[in-house]
C-alpha cells in the first residue's frame, strides 16, 4: 500500500519507540533503524550498491582499515555519508571521526552521524570540502519535530537537489543559530541588550546599578510579551476554527430537525473552544490535524490520530462544575476542575507529556478498561 511521505515518518516515529530499548548493538541499531531509515525515508534501495554502499572505503588519505557505514549515491556520484553509533550512544563532532575525513575525499556535502534514534546532518558551510563541527539540522524520532519533515524530503531520491539542500541548510543554520541566541537573551538578558531597551526609555545616565535594575525589568517584559503574543495568536486561532466549526455545526442541527431526528449528544460551543485551544497549545509539537474529537454522552475527547487508545485529554463541561481530565503514561486519568476553556492553558505541561506517550505501538487491550474515572 502506497504510503505518502509524513506517514512513513510516523512509522519510523512509532518504530523507534518499539525498538530503541532492546537493540545492544551497532550491528542491530544499523539493521532495525538505519537501514528502514534509508530506505523507507530517504527511499534509497539499500540492496543495490549502485545505490547504496555498505562499510565505504576510500583510499586516498585515510586511515587504514577505516570505514563509513554507508555512501549514499545519486546518479552515480556519492552525495551522502552515513556513520552508525548503537542505539543510545551519544552524538557530537567527537563521535563523527570517519566522517570528517571521507568528507574532504569523496564528491559528498552531506554528512549524516546517527544512533538510530536522532540524526545529525552536516555539510561544508564555514569551509568547502571540510565538514562543519556543529549540524545544521537534528532529528529525534523520539521528540519529532514536524516542521523539518520539509527538510528531510529534500534529502530523499525522489526531491534530492544538491543546490537546494545546501541552502536550505544555510538558512536552517543561522536560524538556529539565531533562535538560541534570542532565547538566551529572554532568559538572562546581556548588558548589550539591557542597554539597548533601557537607553530607549530611560532618560538618566546608565550606572551599573541601573543596569541590573533593568536587567530585570527587560527579563519580565520579554517574558510577559512572548506570553500576550502568544495567547493573542492562540485566542486567534481558537476563534477562526470555532467559528468554521460551530457554522457546520448548525447546518448539521437545522438539517436533522428538517428530518425529523434529534441529535443524541450535543456537541456545545464550549466544548469546541476547549478542542481548539488544546489544538492550539500543541500545533508546535505535532500536525494539528492529528488531534482529533470524539464527543459522547458523558464527556469531549481529544485524541491523537482519532485513536482511543491515544487520549490526549477529556472535557467533563456537561455539569455545573467543569473539569479537564489528563492521562498519565498509564492512561490513568486525573480530573482538574477548571472555570472556563481558557484555563486549560494551565495544563500545557500534561498535555505536551501525554503527546509523548505515544511513542510506542499501541497494544490490543481495550483502553476503556485501562482508565480510571470514564
Amino acid at each position: 500500500m502506497f504510503m505518502d511521505f509524513e506517514d512513513r515518518l510516523e512509522q519510523m516515529r512509532s518504530k523507534v519507540g518499539q525498538l530503541a530499548g532492546d537493540l545492544a548493538t551497532e550491528e542491530a541499531t544499523k539493521n532495525a533503524l538505519v537501514m528502514p531509515f534509508i530506505k523507507d525515508i530517504l527511499g534509497y534501495d539499500v540492496f543495490n550498491p549502485l545505490e547504496v554502499i555498505p562499510e565505504f572505503t576510500a583510499d586516498q588519505g585515510i586511515k587504514k582499515g577505516e570505514k563509513v557505514d554507508y555512501a549514499v549515491k545519486q546518479h552515480g556520484s556519492i552525495q551522502i555519508l552515513i556513520e552508525c553509533k548503537r542505539a543510545g550512544d551519544e552524538l557530537g563532532f567527537k563521535h563523527a571521526s570517519q566522517l570528517y575525513r571521507y568528507f574532504s575525499v569523496t564528491e559528498a556535502r552531506i554528512a549524516i552521524l546517527t544512533n538510530g534514534i536522532r540524526y545529525q546532518f552536516f555539510t561544508d558551510l564555514d569551509a568547502a570540502n571540510r565538514m562543519d563541527k556543529n549540524p545544521f539540522m537534528e532529528v529525534d524520532f523520539t521528540n519529532f519535530n514536524w516542521r523539518l519533515s520539509d527538510e528531510i524530503r529534500k534529502l530523499s531520491k525522489n526531491d534530492f537537489d544538491l543546490g537546494d539542500v545546501i541552502t536550505a541548510a544555510g538558512e536552517l543554520k543561522y536560524t538556529n543559530r539565531i533562535k538560541k541566541l534570542i532565547a538566551e537573551e529572554f532568559s538572562q538578558p546581556s548588558e548589550e541588550f539591557v542597554v539597548l531597551f533601557a537607553g530607549k526609555v530611560y532618560d538618566g545616565r546608565l550606572t551599573q546599578k541601573a543596569k541590573e535594575e533593568f536587567r530585570d525589568i527587560v527579563q519580565r517584559a520579554t517574558a510577559q510579551f512572548l506570553n500576550d503574543n502568544l495567547n493573542e495568536r492562540l485566542k486567534g486561532a481558537v476563534r477562526d476554527d470555532y467559528t468554521q466549526r460551530s457554522s457546520a455545526l448548525n447546518r448539521q442541527e437545522e438539517t436533522e430537525q428538517e428530518e425529523g431526528q434529534g441529535p443524541q449528544i450535543e456537541t456545545t460551543a464550549e466544548e469546541l473552544q476547549g478542542f481548539y485551544i488544546v489544538r492550539a497549545i500543541l500545533s508546535d509539537q505535532v500536525d494539528i490535524n492529528r488531534i482529533t474529537e470524539r464527543d459522547t454522552l458523558s464527556y469531549f475527547g481529544v485524541l491523537l490520530d482519532d485513536n482511543n487508545r491515544k487520549p490526549i485529554c477529556r472535557l467533563h463541561f456537561n455539569r455545573s462544575q467543569k473539569y479537564i481530565g489528563l492521562f498519565d503514561k498509564d492512561k490513568k486519568e486525573t480530573r482538574y476542575p477548571i472555570r472556563s476553556p481558557t484555563d486549560i492553558f494551565q495544563y500545557k505541561g500534561q498535555l505536551r507529556e501525554a503527546i509523548g506517550y505515544y511513542d510506542v505501538p499501541d497494544t490490543d487491550e481495550d483502553p476503556e478498561s485501562e482508565m480510571v474515572g470514564s
